[in-house]
């Protein structure tokens, strides 16, 4: 049961919005084309096997663990706001 101006819909639409920006941001973030030798981070050399198993791999294990830790910090935040704060 909705309350106030909300749809009785806007909670499940709001965790679909969420749902489809993460899909729209890992499909941004993926790799295209050929891997490179070096990392373009901090320029050490990528492993062979990391070159073989990821496609378009540009960072070394490190430069991309810190990638990702960074970009999980920033997508725990909610952009489209609650429907709490919309309703104040």
């Amino acid at each position: 049961m909705a309350v106030g101006w909300a749809n009785d819909d806007s909670v499940s639409q709001q965790i679909q919005n969420t749902i489809d920006d993460e899909i729209s941001r890992v499909r941004s973030a993926t790799s295209r084309g050929e891997s490179a030798l070096y990392c373009d981070e901090c320029g050490e050399s990528i492993p062979e096997a990391r070159r073989i198993a990821i496609k378009g791999v540009r960072f070394c294990v490190q430069c991309q663990q810190s990638l990702e830790h960074l970009t999980q910090r920033q997508a725990l935040f909610n952009r489209r706001a609650s429907k709490d704060s919309q309703l104040r």
